[in-house]
């Protein structure tokens, strides 16, 4: 495993709310909306699909919760895996009598994503970062 990072989720103002923390830390900022990624659905595209809070070795990441396709419960476990194989392995055990909400699959940021809520209700993130080409 690479990390364990908080992932916070918000319901329509995660870019005002990590503007403001970039700002009021000078941290680094990046993120991308649904629309940016191809989901222009009614409502959706200009709400944030994922971004990335950096202040020195730290990482919080953030999205907008779409209505209906995750409980938003303000925070996720975000793991980030250091190859595909390992995401599927971790994937397959933390879902185990749960519930998977996004399978894992690749999304424009990661060679690997996946969202579930396991056996306690808690919910997590499975992140393989997108690998350079050898």
């Amino acid at each position: 495993m690479k990390a364990i990072n908080p992932y916070l989720t918000f319901d329509g103002n995660a870019r005002e709310a990590m503007t403001f923390y970039a700002d009021a830390l000078d941290a680094e900022l990046s993120l991308q909306t649904f629309r940016e990624t191809g989901n222009d659905a009614p409502g959706v595209g200009d709400r944030v699909m994922h971004a990335e809070f950096r202040l020195g070795e730290s990482t919080i990441f953030a999205s907008d919760v779409q209505s209906g396709e995750w409980p938003s419960t303000g925070f996720a476990i975000s793991l980030q895996t250091v190859d595909n194989l390992e995401a599927e392995r971790l994937f397959a055990a933390l879902a185990a009598n749960g519930r998977i909400d996004v399978p894992l699959m690749p999304t424009p940021f990661a060679s690997r994503f996946g969202m579930l809520s396991d056996r306690y209700g808690k919910p997590w993130m499975i992140t393989t970062l997108q690998q350079a080409d050898s």
